[in-house]
């Protein structure tokens, strides 16, 4: 998957994107004050089935202290679902 940076409405927004597979990823850089969004500080990774209109679901053990390990669960949790998918 290759994440792409979501522009937002200013420079703080840190917010990136994916999809494969009929899945949307999406990993945001969140901190407790300051600009962007506010939640417990790190990457936080979620994801939801693109053609499903449902709230989108955390990926375990965000977040994470670095966008490459949010981006490494993501990818674990697409072969996930992908495998279940399947069988």
């Amino acid at each position: 998957m290759q994440f792409n940076r979501i522009i937002g409405p200013t420079e703080d927004f840190q917010m990136w994107s994916a999809s494969s597979h009929g899945f949307s990823f999406v990993i945001s850089n969140e901190s407790r004050s300051g600009p962007g969004l506010h939640g417990q500080p790190g990457f936080v990774a979620s994801w939801r089935p693109i053609d499903l209109n449902r709230p989108a679901i955390r990926v375990g053990g965000s977040p994470f202290k670095t966008f490459a390990e949010a981006e490494k669960a993501c990818e674990e949790m697409l072969k996930h679902l992908i495998d279940d998918r399947a069988g």
